[in-house]
């Protein structure tokens, strides 16, 4: 692939940036490359080819590269026999599949053929060829059915094994698990998920043959390919840095109830590879003490916050943006309650559907359809909604991008974040939190703990126990009531300045300027002004 003409010469050095995705949809990453490249530095970004027929562009003067990873590397689960547990199960893979259908296929034949002599017996034809037909027959429709019963015994045996295998009580899983983590330590996720080899095999050529002088892994599948790279590259004689952006706590992470060996390899995968790391950057200063502790980190990580940019370029100025409450059919004086992000159980966002029957004036805005459509949770949301008689109050909107979203929130009357107490979402002031104070948004939050701190110690909200849906109504009926309170808190000095992507932005470049002090200096200019005002309700 030809690299795309930049037309800001690279003078300060190479930087790759590396993402587990298609880039589209994450704000953090396209803002860090397109700040990087602003700040002079030669940025290409890679990330995950899906369906995405696009394999190349351009965000600022930054280039974002596409590559195909291949699922090459199967979980052990999806080959391992298990002969001592299910010895007469199929080998997993298309195989039991094809053999059942290869049976149904011949049953079907034969049938076809003992039906058209019945048909020609019935139809005058000679009774003997028929019973000469079913003679022939017999023995193969016989045999067929035998085999056919066997074939769907053996799937079903694939089947039983495969669920046992997933079970986190099994004995035997959970040997084999702890005999791997025993005798390999954190290179047991080799064993426990190989599939993380994927990303190697896919990323690994591509970054050795860009030679870049620094690396930025995003997150923590990119930090194993990240640390590799610059063990090669540096056994080639080359200098090259690499900063691992810690996006969240990874033992904090749900694992997958059918997977109990995934969150032990993530984790494995992550202490093996973090020491490699020449700085890192994360999200909150919460997540960066944790950071430290868990992988003593020679110094404490750079705090990066993922906020809105001060400003907008000109090409996403004379972008439209949509009008929120036209979209939902409101008037500026229904009271409209406004989600943005993605949906799922743990974020709580049912609270809201449930908490109309109360606020029977109100209706809610769930910005979180992606373009690639609807999930279950939010078909849940809908058939909750239906069932509440609340559903022409509960308006699903599609994403914006992403800087957009503070200006299409504006016309709202509240920003609501109901979710969960989980380990990740005590730690972070999220995407949503600084969006909505960039709206202007008076907000309503569950109580985790770096959030409700925050809304607490500015006033530009209220704070409810999570899940609770009393506390929620008493939330937002305070709100309601005097929004013009909770809006104040934004008129005062500083609140908003340092939560703008512009102040995040020269935190990353300082990093990168330490850790290649050689380069000319940045080409960031200082901040100058307010916060771009956005229009008030």
């Amino acid at each position: 692939m030809e690299p795309v003409p930049s037309s800001v010469p690279p003078t300060r050095g190479r930087v790759v940036m590396l993402v587990d995705n298609g880039v589209n949809g994450d704000s953090r990453v396209q803002k860090a490359a397109r700040s990087a490249a602003d700040a002079g530095w030669e940025v290409i970004l890679l990330g995950i080819r899906g369906a995405s027929p696009e394999e190349t562009w351009r965000i600022g003067d930054a280039e974002v590269r596409l590559i195909k990873v291949a699922r090459r590397l199967s979980h052990p689960v999806t080959y391992r026999r298990a002969l001592l547990r299910r010895p007469l199960a199929y080998r997993p893979g298309r195989q039991a599949n094809r053999r059942v259908q290869k049976m149904k296929v011949w049953r079907a034949d034969l049938q076809f053929r003992l039906a058209e002599a019945t048909a020609a017996a019935r139809e005058g034809g000679s009774r003997w060829a028929f019973l000469a037909t079913r003679a022939r027959l017999a023995a193969p429709l016989v045999t067929a059915t035998v085999l056919a019963r066997w074939t769907k015994f053996r799937a079903g045996e694939l089947t039983r094994l495969q669920q046992r295998q997933q079970d986190p009580t099994s004995t035997i899983d959970r040997l084999a698990m702890r005999f791997w983590q025993s005798t390999m330590g954190d290179r047991s996720w080799r064993r426990l998920d190989p599939e993380l080899w994927d990303y190697e095999m896919a990323f690994g050529p591509v970054i050795d043959e860009l030679k870049p002088d620094l690396i930025h892994a995003n997150d923590f599948r990119m930090l194993g390919v990240g640390a590799r790279a610059a063990m090669r590259a540096r056994a080639r004689g080359r200098r090259l840095k690499l900063v691992w952006d810690a996006h969240e706590f990874v033992p904090g992470i749900i694992g997958r109830p059918t997977n109990p060996r995934w969150l032990p390899a993530q984790i494995a995968y992550v202490r093996e590879h973090a020491p490699y790391a020449d700085a890192v950057m994360t999200v909150s200063p919460t997540l960066a003490d944790l950071l430290r502790e868990m992988h003593d980190l020679p110094e404490q990580p750079a705090v990066v916050l993922n906020a809105p940019p001060r400003t907008l370029t000109a090409d996403q100025r004379a972008l439209p943006v949509p009008d929120l409450r036209a979209l939902c059919g409101v008037s500026a004086s229904t009271p409209l309650l406004v989600y943005c992000g993605g949906i799922n159980p743990s974020r709580g966002v049912d609270i809201m559907i449930r908490g109309l029957t109360e606020l029977t004036d109100a209706h809610v805005a769930l910005v979180s359809l992606h373009p690639n459509g609807k999930i279950k949770a939010m078909e849940e949301l809908e058939e909750l909604a239906a069932q509440l008689g609340v559903a022409d109050r509960v308006h699903l909107l599609p994403y914006v991008p992403h800087w957009q979203v503070s200006r299409f929130l504006a016309p709202a009357d509240l920003g609501v974040i109901p979710i969960h107490h989980k380990p990740n979402h005590e730690l972070a002031l999220i995407t949503k939190f600084f969006e909505y104070a960039h709206a202007r948004l008076p907000m309503v939050v569950s109580d985790v703990k770096t959030m409700a701190e925050a809304t607490r110690a500015t006033g530009q909200g209220e704070v409810f126990r999570a899940e609770d849906l009393t506390d929620y109504l008493r939330a937002v009926r305070a709100v309601l009531a005097d929004p013009q309170r909770y809006r104040a808190a934004y008129d005062r000095a500083g609140v908003l300045d340092q939560w703008t992507w512009e102040a995040q932005a020269r935190v990353m470049d300082e990093v990168y300027s330490r850790l290649l002090p050689d380069a000319p200096p940045s080409r960031l200019a200082e901040p100058t002004g307010a916060v771009e005002a956005v229009p008030a309700r």
